[in-house]
């Protein structure tokens, strides 16, 4: 069965290395410009994990994350988070948020492959 990710970053070069990485995986991937475009696309289809940057326009990715897990329906799906942020104090927000993870960029493609096989179980 082939999982779902949503990827969710406001730059194109990112999102594209992401995806690329992924779909050569295997994986089904579809791609948000912010947390609000990830928030609209999401109540349109089902995710089985979400990668997601911190800073975004329109809506952060702690935004993005509380929004999310405000719906039931959302509640065992993973979050990581992919962000140049590094402070302590964020990546708290964001697991008190409902996210299991966060990986700093620039990211190594196979680190970025073994967490999302971890998380989705393949």
């Amino acid at each position: 069965m082939t999982r779902s990710i949503l990827v969710v970053d406001d730059s194109l070069s990112v999102r594209q290395m992401i995806a690329t990485t992924l779909k050569s995986a295997g994986y089904d991937v579809a791609t948000a410009v912010d947390g609000q475009d990830a928030l609209d696309i999401s109540r349109t289809r089902s995710f089985d994990a979400i990668i997601t940057d911190q800073n975004m326009p329109r809506l952060d990715g702690l935004g993005f994350c509380q929004a999310f897990r405000a719906r039931p329906a959302n509640l065992g799906v993973p979050i990581v988070f992919l962000s140049t942020e590094t402070a302590a104090a964020i990546k708290d927000k964001a697991r008190a948020a409902g996210a299991i993870g966060w990986m700093v960029k620039p990211f190594d493609q196979q680190k970025l492959l073994s967490v999302i096989g971890k998380v989705v179980g393949t």
